[in-house]
């Protein structure tokens, strides 16, 4: 297997996560009634999938999230906010046109975020904090980089982190039909068959005119519930109006202008980045964050089995609320070590003893059996 597909797989993990920590909805995508299609093997639908291609979009996409993470007592300001978005239902206006356009505008407690770039500038507003920041971007035919939510919020793009998951260790199959967002769609399953991730399935609703995924579940290996659901509750296809893409801050708002420099550092795609709280990027002057590493994220395993390494973490102070959870929480050793397994019904943490932190949608087990394989 070459590097290349590797590092593609490797995403599929880590961006779930990503997405667990960004989307939200103001209650879970309604399906109604199975519509009446024409049948289609797996084979073809997935082959659909991955060559669908739309001019533009826009629509409300909707979410709901429940990973199984205990209440932290005494958990507030942004570090509340962050672990609203680990477990809630939020929703966001979504506009996209071609590789470079895109606006995501999030809806959370009377309060608004909206992140837009029309291909030369991009504008991050927060309404709640009553800053905007204004970005001169370089000029380059790539997508650009500030607007990581379009990975968050474009269920094409989230559908397309798992696909490239699919291995002889995925089962395919069609599992029926349904209706999202008022369109008659066919529901893509993808089962891992191995038993050390916690993910169950992960179900695509693949639109019957377009191909493009409507909708993405993501069904944990215990429980009856969706650990996730991303997916439009409303969705046109046309290309949006230019000026969808523009930006006016309102009267009284903060505005900082920066330059993007041509060149510039990428962390791997689906780690959280800029627009909400980053929790690999606390503040250093809370005795409660644990300290990013200045190495670059490693990872082991492949496909559903991959781990996330990160080295150098500072481990939080007892007496604060992430203190509080890790004193809670089981220890273990083994050769690598020791250290402290912070589980959900999605998510495992190790986070040892030396400063390492390693993380996946895998089983307990398996980050420890990850650990005896990373360097110290």
């Amino acid at each position: 297997m070459g590097a290349t597909q590797r590092s593609r797989r490797w995403l599929v993990p880590v961006t779930a996560v990503a997405v667990v920590a960004g989307v939200g909805a103001l209650g879970p995508v309604v399906a109604d009634a199975s519509p009446d299609l024409p049948g289609i093997t797996a084979q073809d639908l997935l082959a659909k999938v991955q060559t669908a291609k739309v001019d533009g979009l826009t629509g409300t996409v909707t979410s709901s999230t429940d990973l199984g993470l205990p209440a932290i007592p005494g958990l507030g300001g942004d570090s509340a906010k962050f672990t609203d978005l680990l477990t809630g239902k939020h929703t966001a206006r979504v506009a996209f046109a071609g590789p470079d356009k895109a606006r995501i505008s999030v809806i959370d407690n009377m309060a608004e975020r909206t992140i837009t770039t029309d291909g030369k500038t991009a504008w991050v507003y927060d309404s709640s904090r009553r800053e905007a920041t204004k970005l001169a971007l370089p000029a380059r035919p790539a997508e650009p980089e500030v607007a990581p939510d379009k990975q968050t919020y474009d269920p094409q793009a989230v559908a397309k982190q798992f696909l490239a998951a699919i291995d002889p260790s995925t089962k395919v199959e069609v599992s029926g039909t349904e209706k999202v967002a008022g369109r008659d769609a066919y529901k893509l399953r993808l089962v891992p068959k191995t038993d050390k991730t916690t993910v169950g399935s992960v179900t695509l609703a693949v639109d019957s005119k377009t191909w493009i995924p409507l909708q993405v579940t993501v069904m944990p290996r215990t429980g009856k519930d969706p650990a996730v659901q991303l997916g439009f509750s409303a969705v046109s296809f046309g290309v949006p109006a230019a000026s969808t893409f523009s930006f006016t801050p309102p009267k009284g708002v903060k505005v900082t202008e920066e330059k993007v420099p041509a060149t510039r550092h990428t962390e791997p795609k689906g780690l959280p980045k800029s627009g909400k709280p980053d929790a690999s990027k606390p503040d250093a002057s809370k005795p409660d964050a644990i300290k990013p590493s200045a190495d670059k994220p490693t990872t082991i395993g492949e496909g559903w089995d991959t781990v996330l390494v990160l080295r150098g973490a500072k481990l939080p102070a007892d007496s604060g609320p992430a203190g509080q959870l890790l004193a809670n929480a089981r220890t273990v050793s083994g050769s690598w070590g020791s250290g402290k397994i912070l589980t959900t019904k999605m998510v495992s943490a190790l986070i040892t003893d030396d400063g390492r932190v390693f993380v996946g949608l895998v089983t307990p087990d398996t980050l420890q059996s990850a650990a005896t394989k990373a360097p110290r």
